[in-house]
């Protein structure tokens, strides 16, 4: 018997969709992230401004905001909201007066250390369906394209990403 004609396209079966097997790692992941940082002023953003202030010399308010792709306005009210937290304080900066250094507290150190735990356990949840060599070659695979896309189409912080994919 012949098979019956279709107007449909043929479909692709969802493991051999990357966009797929992308989106739904993606989504899970910032789910993931944003319940481990949930006590954080701004979420995510405010983890990347804590992060960022720990982990690089302290930048001035504007720089991190730029380095960041989050707008100036933005940034004012999330460090505020910051400063009023405890995890981070606004110092003259030395070359500029005019300008302000985003330094962390001592409790912000202590709370990005949690956080970062957090964040640990989080993608150990989400990769538990790999052996651990293969968790391993996912990471570096996964980093390597990122960086090479990244070399065309720059994307300087998973939040722009994650606002990029939420405008489609």
């Amino acid at each position: 018997m012949a098979a019956v004609p279709t107007s449909e396209p043929p479909t692709i079966p969802l493991g051999d969709d990357l966009g797929w097997a992308l989106g739904v790692l993606f989504r899970a992941y910032a789910k993931a992230a944003r319940a481990a940082m949930s006590d954080v002023p701004g979420g995510p953003r405010g983890y990347q401004v804590l992060a960022t202030s720990v982990r690089n010399t302290p930048g001035t308010q504007l720089a991190l905001a730029h380095q960041l792709g989050v707008d100036r306005t933005v940034m004012t009210y999330l460090l505020d909201d910051m400063e009023k937290a405890g995890l981070v304080t606004r110092q003259p900066d030395p070359a500029d007066r005019r300008a302000r250094r985003i330094v962390a507290t001592d409790q912000g150190r202590a709370l990005l250390h949690d956080l970062d735990a957090r964040l640990v356990e989080a993608e150990d949840r989400l990769l538990s369906g790999l052996p651990d060599d293969d968790r391993a070659l996912f990471r570096d695979l996964l980093q390597r394209l990122a960086a090479n896309v990244n070399t065309f189409e720059p994307m300087h912080t998973s939040c722009q990403a994650a606002e990029e994919i939420d405008a489609c």
